[in-house]
């Protein structure tokens, strides 16, 4: 158990993150929770109560970012376990986006995980220990189309885990990151309204014959948060139910 330990997670109000945040709390973290859906975090604030702090932030604001992490340190001490959740995309295709929408989901999906992580870091290096868990995609190992310049940047979250793992090993800092497949969020519901077929074909490719629950991710990253994994750093985790096997 983690009791006494403090876990941040970024984008704590979406579908994984709020699995991830009932996983932590449930692990005896306590979590301070981070995202722009100020309403998701007051829900969240009103089923967990004392065990969880709400900070209300853009996380590709860098300076909001900072604060955030400041405040959120000197309410509970310092930052044992960080959990970068954020992330969006839509499904286009290259040729027909403008630079306008790259710029936005390299602002969420890449630079809002360095404004989070660097401050977070310092203290961990201070303290000679700590967990760092990224949540990137298989579309970083593989691609994917209609996702290109998402897939680029979960890519380049994959390779920006593993060198932090290198840097940080010495600082007893493990740093490894989770890829999950297909997983029922508001996101690919939103995205199944628009194309009603989408699962079908979905659950037809995946060797489980379904797609991932919240759970599903939320189990996998509490492990990468424990004491389990203390010996475990720079590696890159498939939650995807075989869908993907590299």
């Amino acid at each position: 158990m983690a009791a006494g330990k403090t876990a941040l997670v970024t984008g704590a109000a979406g579908g994984m993150g709020k699995a991830t945040v009932k996983r932590l709390v449930a692990d005896g973290f306590t979590v301070a929770a981070m995202d722009m859906n100020a309403g998701g975090l007051a829900e969240l604030a009103k089923e967990f109560g004392a065990g969880i702090s709400t900070w209300t932030c853009d996380q590709t604001n860098e300076i909001a970012v900072r604060d955030a992490v400041k405040g959120a340190v000197g309410k509970h001490g310092p930052i044992d376990a960080l959990v970068n959740l954020t992330g969006w995309c839509g499904t286009t295709r290259f040729h027909e986006e403008n630079a306008a929408y790259w710029a936005k989901v390299i602002a969420i999906n890449f630079q809002a995980a360095l404004y989070v992580t660097q401050p977070v870091l310092h203290g961990m290096i201070e303290r000679k220990r700590g967990k760092i868990v990224f949540v990137a995609s298989d579309a970083g190992r593989v691609g994917t189309s209609g996702e290109a310049v998402y897939a680029g940047m979960k890519g380049g979250i994959i390779a920006f885990g593993k060198s932090l793992a290198r840097e940080n090993a010495r600082y007893n800092v493990c740093v490894n990151t989770m890829c999950p497949g297909p997983t029922d969020t508001p996101l690919l519901q939103e995205e199944i309204r628009e194309n009603p077929d989408l699962i079908q074909r979905m659950v037809k490719i995946i060797p489980f014959r379904r797609v991932g629950q919240p759970d599903d991710m939320a189990n996998v990253i509490s492990f990468l948060c424990s004491k389990d994994s203390d010996y475990m750093t720079g590696q890159t985790l498939s939650v995807s139910g075989g869908l993907t096997m590299v």
